[in-house]
């Protein structure tokens, strides 16, 4: 694959489109999913044994880097938007159904899950049904939610209620929800007109835009460990995806995209090295920055990475 199978002038939306505009928003959305693609399949390369000293090095392996289900969930996020204009629940919840590749590293729940809903169950019982009905609380709504934060760069307010409804098909406990309102709401704030905000100020807005909560109280903590430089620190503080709840999770990967606004590279690498669930916080890390002009990955690394699937949308 190549650089042009992620962003060529034919597949682009177009360039004169107004910020606010469908094709304005798809353009952001697909920046942020390029680079949630890639930090998911790069990081899903660590979890292989024989790769382990080249994350000590900061080396990368060897081509090509398969996605996984974190890629698979955003690319329907992103189809959902470019067809609807917003979150259309039902539409999503089919194209997570009819999408779902088992081998893509999904959790047992949600392969189940999906499997019902192609099979015809209502998602909405089968959602609310998961872990004895109190829904799943993990980090499988935040990490495929970054494009729709940059999707509505104009609007953070509005990215977190969507990202609330963009939960529900597989994700009903409250911190499984905020974890995707958290993420969304920063992937807005970091794509915003003008450029990113300050470290400090990427969370402060994240904080005051999720209610009360687990992922709520990990995010306060994060800010409070801005100034810290040692990230296994951090993580042992915050989580970084070991238990792969949202509250285990978000916190950490927006610290570390708090810091590394602007430097793709660099965000990648101190997400990756405190080990965890390395595809889930790289890809939200990677999404977040991407949604931005000043987070692009790097060009190697996009032509590394497995293009995205053919379903998934190039223009509005």
């Amino acid at each position: 694959m190549t650089a042009d199978s992620y962003s060529n002038s034919s597949d682009s939306p177009n360039p004169s489109d107004s910020p606010d505009s469908p094709g304005g928003r798809l353009g952001r959305a697909l920046a942020s999913l390029r680079g949630l693609a890639v930090g998911d399949a790069l990081g899903s390369q660590f979890f292989v044994p024989v790769n382990y000293p080249l994350l000590k090095r900061r080396e990368l392996p060897p081509a090509p880097w398969q996605w996984t289900d974190d890629t698979e969930m955003a690319c329907s996020v992103v189809a959902v938007l470019a067809a609807h204009l917003r979150v259309d629940q039902d539409a999503l919840a089919h194209s997570f159904a009819q999408h779902h590749d088992f081998d893509r590293g999904y959790g047992p729940a949600v392969n189940r899950l999906l499997r019902l809903v192609r099979e015809g169950g209502d998602w909405r019982e089968l959602s609310a049904a998961l872990f004895n009905g109190q829904g799943s609380w993990g980090n499988g709504a935040a990490m495929r939610i970054a494009p729709l934060g940059a999707w509505y760069a104009d609007d953070p307010e509005q990215a977190t209620h969507q990202a609330e409804i963009s939960a529900y098909p597989t994700h009903q406990h409250r911190e499984g929800v905020v974890g995707a309102m958290a993420v969304a709401a920063a992937a807005a704030l970091a794509a915003a007109a003008g450029g990113p905000p300050s470290a400090e100020a990427l969370l402060d807005g994240v904080i005051a835009l999720v209610p009360k909560s687990a992922v709520g109280t990990g995010l306060r903590r994060a800010r409070d460990m801005l100034d810290y430089a040692d990230a296994d620190t951090v993580a042992a503080v915050l989580g970084c995806g070991r238990r792969t709840t949202a509250h285990d999770t978000v916190p950490f990967a927006l610290w570390s995209a708090a810091r590394g606004l602007g430097d793709y590279a660099q965000a990648f690498w101190t997400t990756a090295q405190v080990g965890g669930d390395v595809d889930t916080t790289c890809a939200i890390v990677g999404g977040v920055i991407a949604g931005g002009k000043a987070g692009t990955p790097p060009a190697e690394w996009v032509e590394r990475t497995e293009a995205l699937p053919g379903w998934a949308p190039t223009a509005v």
